[in-house]
C-alpha cells in the first residue's frame, strides 16, 4: 500500500502498520515523513527506538539479531533502519527479505531509502518491503510546484503573500528546500499572522538558491534567459566545473540536431518517432518538442559552433571568458528564428566532426 506524504497524518489515523518504507531524495520531506510516522507510533505506545544505519561497514547480521531480540520483550519498539546508498547488496538484500517474512512482534520498523531506480524497484528485497509494509514515496518539489508549496507552508502560519511576492520568494530559494523551510519559519517568527508585504519578505529572506547543473538545460531549452543566467551565475559562484556544464549543454544541442536530421531524412520521421528512436524519456518529451519546434536547424548549428569555441577556450587554445561564452550559448536559444543565410555553407564539415566524434 502506498501513502501520500502530503496527507500522511490523515492516512495514519487508523491501525498502525508493522513496516513503513520512506523513499526519496528530498531530505526535508523525507525527514518530515519519517517524523510523522515516528510521532504516530509514539502515540500508540512505541516509545523505545533503535537506529541502524546500513553503511559500507554495516554487518547485516545485526538486523536479524535485533529482530530476534526484540521479540523476547513485551515493550513496543521502533526500529529506524536507514540505507543511505539504496543498495544493500546481496547480503543485505537477503537479510531484508528474511526480516520482511518474519517481522518482529510489537515493533514498528521505518526503512529510509533514497530514490530507487527501475532496477532497484525490481529487486526481490524491495518487492519484499513493498509487500510487507506501506510505502511513502517522497517526490521532489520542482520549480513549477515550489511557489504552491511555499504558499501552503505560509498558510499553516496564517500568513498570506501576493503572487508576485510569492514568485520572488520561490526564485530566492530554488533548489534548496531546507533553506526555504527555514526562511518560511523565520517569517513566522518575525511577523504576525496576516498579509505580508513585498518589502517584509525581501528584507527577511536571504538568497539561498542552490542549483544543480542539470537544471541548466531546462532553462536553455525553454529560452528562459533570466533563469538561465541566474542558474549559471549560481554555478559559477559554487565553483562548478565548466567542462561538465559544457558537456551537458552540448549533449542537448546535439540531441535537437539529430531530431531535425531524422525529420528531414529520407525516412521523414515525425518528432515523436525521432524521440522514440533516440530513446528520450517520456517525462522530457514535452520539453524537447517545444525546443525542436522553436529552434531551427541553422540556429542549432550556430549554438553547436559556439559550444566548440567554448571547448577551445577551456582547453587553453583560444582566448575568451568561459562564463560569458556559456551565457552566449544560452542566448542562442533565445535568438530570433530568422537566421541569416550568409555563411551556412561553411558549417557542414565542422558540424559533422563535432556532432559525431564527441
Amino acid at each position: 500500500m502506498r501513502l501520500d506524504p502530503e496527507h500522511l497524518a490523515r492516512q495514519l489515523d487508523g491501525r498502525i502498520a508493522p513496516l513503513y518504507v520512506v523513499l526519496g531524495d528530498e531530505l526535508l520531506l523525507v525527514m518530515e515523513a519519517v517524523d510523522g510516522v515516528r510521532a504516530y507510533a509514539r502515540e500508540q505506545g512505541y516509545t523505545e527506538r533503535t537506529i541502524l544505519t546500513a553503511d559500507q561497514r554495516f554487518d547485516w547480521v545485526n538486523l536479524s539479531q535485533w529482530g530476534r531480540q526484540s521479540s523476547l520483550f513485551s515493550e513496543r519498539r521502533m526500529l529506524d533502519l536507514r540505507i543511505p546508498s539504496g543498495k544493500p547488496g546481496r547480503e543485505g538484500g537477503m537479510a531484508i527479505e528474511i526480516f520482511c517474512r518474519e517481522l518482529p512482534r510489537d515493533t514498528v520498523t521505518i526503512v529510509t531509502l533514497p530514490e530507487i531506480d527501475k532496477q532497484g524497484r525490481a529487486s526481490k528485497w524491495f518487492k519484499a518491503l513493498e509487500q510487507a509494509g506501506q510505502v511513502i514515496e517522497v517526490k521532489p518539489i520542482g520549480r513549477d510546484r515550489l511557489a504552491h508549496w511555499i504558499k501552503q507552508r505560509l498558510d499553516r502560519q496564517n500568513q498570506i503573500i501576493d503572487r508576485d511576492t510569492l514568485q520572488f520568494f520561490a526564485g530566492k530559494v530554488e533548489g534548496n528546500l531546507l533553506a526555504a523551510h527555514q526562511e518560511i519559519h523565520k517569517l513566522g517568527l518575525l511577523y504576525p499572522p496576516g498579509r505580508l508585504t513585498f518589502e517584509q519578505v525581501k528584507n527577511a529572506i536571504l538568497d539561498v538558491t542552490r542549483f544543480d547543473v542539470l537544471q541548466l538545460p531546462e532553462a536553455m531549452l525553454t529560452a528562459d534567459m533570466v533563469r538561465y543566467r541566474h542558474i549559471l551565475e549560481g554555478l559559477q559562484g559554487e565553483g562548478a566545473a565548466p567542462p561538465l556544464i559544457l558537456a551537458i549543454l552540448s549533449e542537448q544541442i546535439r540531441l535537437l540536431i539529430k531530431i531535425h536530421l531524422l525529420k528531414n531524412s529520407s525516412r521523414g520521421m515525425t518528432i515523436e518517432q525521432a524521440m522514440t528512436a533516440l530513446r528520450i524519456w517520456p517525462a522530457r518529451q514535452k520539453l524537447i518538442i517545444g525546443a525542436v519546434q522553436r529552434m531551427r536547424y541553422p540556429l542549432l548549428v550556430q549554438a553547436l559552433l559556439q559550444a566548440a569555441v567554448i571547448d577551445r577556450i577551456i582547453k587553453g587554445v583560444a582566448q575568451g571568458d568561459i562564463w560569458e561564452e556559456l551565457l552566449n550559448l544560452g542566448i542562442c536559444f533565445a535568438a530570433d528564428d530568422s537566421f541569416k543565410a550568409a555563411g551556412r555553407n561553411s558549417f557542414p564539415f565542422l558540424l559533422s566532426t563535432y556532432l559525431y566524434n564527441k
